[in-house]
């Protein structure tokens, strides 16, 4: 009997080797199982390749304080602290009688600020990192792996985009081969290289989570499952050919450490910001002065543009490129150059990428139809312009409105003649009070109402006339402005 029972057992472990359970439920051969398993990648000649080009980045700054005396004598005040408290002088304060007192001359002290990564451009010493990594530094080391280290020079940093490059004097380095971002894949094997908490030459790897990841107006990031912390910002995101895709930059933490999140610039986005920084150390962007938002699926539906696409036009500023090209609030800018504005932060980083000076076309969507506005390129300013007087205001119209209007919550008033130039628009209808279907549309008073539908409303008796005409069914779209900006509401009748 016990020979019969390990005859069993034996046949059961042959066939268990011979046949694996597959997800589907079905059985396969072990050959063929085994075939369809990839095999993990192997990073270390992939290190060997691209180690020499990463380099380690100290930052030094100057700081004034107040000194003491010479031989680096105590500070008078903590000495005459030891001397009240404690009974004697303070731990390596001088024997002597205290001198009498006199003016504390300011001493300049350099401290170190961070450590950061960074790799090489060119043989000839550029060197790539974040713009925070150098920020605010009276002094850069970089040091090479084989230990060398340099006194670089900021050639330049932009913020926005958080990229930065500096130069040492150096030839004959090795620099690291620029990849194609538009050929990276989802759930590509990726490798960072940097010093995380100051250790140098520490390699990590991962996959791409992400691409296009929406953190900034400039940038569509890269997002990796890499681990990156404190120290990798600026070294490099290499792909498995060697290639360079990104550098590190951010983390998403609530620790202030690696949670399973981190984000790359892309490196095509990095190299055109480098060549500007290296060309005149700065970055010049272009602007056309708008303020815009997302477009919805229901606004998009309700005013005939059919999908969500585009930027809204909330608002447009005095004097820009935008007003002088003829843009208004309201607006859904669905083209620039040709190109399809898919979502509203596409907008900011084609404009900002076209040279200041450039006559452009954007193509905008307004009261049901499509249209081609000529724009020529301002250059980016850092600040606003001021805000003119607000002119003497005129007694109001009294407010006034239809059954229609009424019906959805809708107490209106036609705007005064300064409020039209402060608004600077031809015409519009003052809400002087929302309720009911209009409240939960999310209208208030104050808020102005430029079009109903795609129908521009510049009076109520044109605001009467519109909702007269609309669908008494259907929810109505409603373009209006609140303060400077503009944005859509949709009124639902009640059921």
């Amino acid at each position: 009997m016990m020979l019969k029972a390990e005859g069993k057992k034996l046949r059961a472990c042959l066939l268990a080797s011979a046949l694996v359970l597959v997800a589907g439920g079905g059985l396969l051969p072990l050959a063929s199982a085994q075939a369809q398993t990839r095999t993990l990648p192997d990073f270390t000649d992939l290190v060997d390749q691209v180690g020499p080009a990463v380099v380690n980045i100290r930052t030094v700054e100057k700081v004034t304080q107040r000194g003491g005396g010479a031989n680096g004598e105590m500070d008078e005040e903590m000495q005459e602290f030891f001397r009240r408290f404690f009974g004697q002088p303070a731990p390596g304060a001088p024997r002597s009688a205290p001198r009498p007192n006199r003016p504390q001359e300011p001493q300049e002290e350099s401290r170190p600020r961070g450590v950061g990564s960074g790799f090489i451009l060119s043989a000839d010493g550029f060197v790539m990192t974040n713009a925070h990594v150098v920020e605010d530094a009276s002094e850069v080391l970089v040091t090479l792996p084989d230990k060398r280290e340099f006194k670089a020079k900021i050639i330049g940093a932009d913020k926005r985009t958080d990229v930065a490059v500096v130069k040492i004097d150096a030839t004959g380095l090795p620099a690291l081969k620029v990849g194609d971002v538009s050929k990276l894949r989802v759930g590509e094997w990726v490798m960072a290289i940097g010093s995380p908490f100051g250790l140098e030459n520490t390699v990590t790897a991962g996959i791409v989570s992400a691409k296009q990841r929406d953190t900034g107006d400039y940038l569509p990031f890269i997002q990796t499952d890499v681990a990156i912390n404190p120290g990798n910002s600026g070294g490099p995101l290499i792909n498995m050919r060697g290639e360079v895709v990104g550098i590190n930059s951010q983390i998403y933490s609530r620790s202030g450490g690696f949670m399973g999140i981190s984000f790359s610039i892309p490196i095509d986005e990095a190299i055109r910001v480098s060549e500007q920084l290296r060309a005149t150390g700065r970055v010049s962007r272009g602007r056309i002065g708008v303020s815009i938002d997302q477009v919805t699926k229901d606004v998009a539906e309700s005013i005939g543009l059919g999908k969500a696409q585009g930027a809204l036009v909330r608002s447009v500023e005095a004097g820009s490129p935008g007003e002088k090209a003829g843009v208004e609030a309201g607006d859904i800018i669905t083209k620039f150059d040709g190109k399809a504005i898919e979502n509203s932060r596409d907008l900011p980083r084609l404009v900002g990428n076209t040279k200041p000076g450039t006559k452009s076309t954007i193509t905008v969507y307004r009261r049901g139809a499509f249209r081609d506005l000529n724009v020529t390129i301002a250059e980016i300013e850092p600040d606003k312009p001021a805000r003119p007087a607000v002119e003497r205001e005129e007694p109001a119209p009294k407010s006034s409105a239809s059954a229609a209007a009424k019906s959805l919550g809708l107490a209106v008033s036609d705007l005064t003649e300064v409020q039209k130039k402060a608004l600077k628009v031809r015409g519009g209808v003052k809400i002087d009070a929302a309720t009911d279907a209009a409240a939960r549309a999310g209208l208030r008073e104050g808020d102005v109402i430029l079009a109903l539908g795609n129908a521009e409303v510049t009076s109520v008796k044109e605001l009467d006339a519109a909702l007269g005409k609309a669908d008494k069914s259907k929810p109505v779209s409603v373009l209006f402005r609140r303060g400077e900006w503009a944005q859509y509401a949709l009124i639902r009748p009640t059921r």
